[in-house]
């Protein structure tokens, strides 16, 4: 077994523990029937809107696809595009370590259409610099406008925070300056990398936010049902949350996210609706991801046992006379 098979079963398993530690710790106080009377106390409209945006957020994760195809120069149909990025992200932002599985999966479909690996791999890492991008900007953002939030959460000052908030923005100019004065290539082994285009690095930005922006919104329209939250501080927790995902490393941030939140919000956050968050951005796009990929995949199969069938075919035709 190779080094980084092990250090992926170990990160999975560490993931899986610290997920498993803070669900316990979240809900331990709490009862099922309590738990679902909380969720039951979300009315639909709210539901309704939630998904809504949890909608418009996987639109925007799949402009993150179309400015990857895009920067290696292909013209591959939204349609495809839109497909490969559903299907990718459903499923790996449920089953953790959404780098390597949606990339694979996105490997599949993308070289299915003619692709090669290193573009596929391309596609793969201006996605994942969008989420960056994405982050860095709403994170500047709620940290700029409420710092007393993260500040309270991360034991700093607010004078600190908002200076983290500018210099997330700043980091986030200074990629945009980068597209658009550096055009020397980065060689790795064989391949060959640049930066985008400031056209595509401007989409980056604008797709990466808006994205964010649209999961922070789906997650406030589920505690407002149930408590007077300010959009500004539900986007606080969510940026918060994900920084703990990013350092437990745990699938689909399960449990680290609710107990992030938890915390942020207190009791603002109730039980039901950290549930139905959970439900609405994660669960239902995966039972969505999950039989679309089993379709696509049996459509990828018979339409290459039809193409090996027509081969044979045209092979074992006698030559006319």
């Amino acid at each position: 077994m190779t080094r980084k098979k092990i250090f992926t079963y170990v990160m999975l398993v560490v993931g899986f523990g610290a997920a498993g530690y803070l669900l316990y710790h979240t809900f331990r106080d709490f009862t099922l029937s309590e738990i679902v009377s909380s969720f039951r106390a979300i009315p639909t409209v709210n539901l309704l809107m939630a998904l809504l945006f949890a909608f418009g957020s996987y639109v925007c994760l799949s402009g993150f696809d179309w400015a990857g195809v895009r920067y290696v120069k292909n013209d591959l149909a939204y349609p495809k595009i839109g497909l490969a990025s559903f299907i990718a992200l459903s499923i790996g932002q449920s089953v953790g370590l959404s780098g390597l599985s949606s990339g694979a999966l996105r490997y599949r479909y993308y070289a299915h259409w003619g692709m090669s690996t290193e573009d596929v791999a391309k596609i793969v890492l201006l996605s994942g610099v969008t989420v960056g991008i994405g982050m860095a900007m709403l994170s500047g953002v709620v940290m700029i406008i409420n710092p007393g939030d993260a500040a309270s959460v991360l034991g700093l000052s607010n004078v600190v925070v908002v200076a983290i908030g500018f210099a997330c923005l700043a980091a986030t100019a200074g990629y945009l300056a980068l597209a658009a004065f550096v055009r020397t290539p980065l060689k790795i082994r064989s391949w060959t990398f640049e930066m985008p285009t400031l056209k595509i690095a401007i989409a980056q930005v604008v797709i990466g936010t808006i994205n964010f922006a649209l999961v922070s919104a789906c997650l406030r329209e589920v505690m407002a049902a149930t408590a007077d939250v300010s959009y500004l501080k539900a986007a606080t927790a969510f940026v918060l949350a994900n920084l703990a995902i990013l350092i437990t490393h745990a699938p689909g941030g399960l449990g680290v996210l609710e107990a992030t939140v938890r915390h942020v919000m207190g009791d603002q956050a109730s039980i039901g609706s950290l549930v139905a968050f959970r439900v609405i951005y994660f669960f239902i796009p995966f039972f969505i991801g999950l039989p679309l990929a089993l379709i696509v995949e049996a459509i990828f199969r018979a339409r290459k046992a039809k193409r090996q069938s027509q081969s044979g075919l045209e092979f074992t035709k006698p030559a006319s006379a």
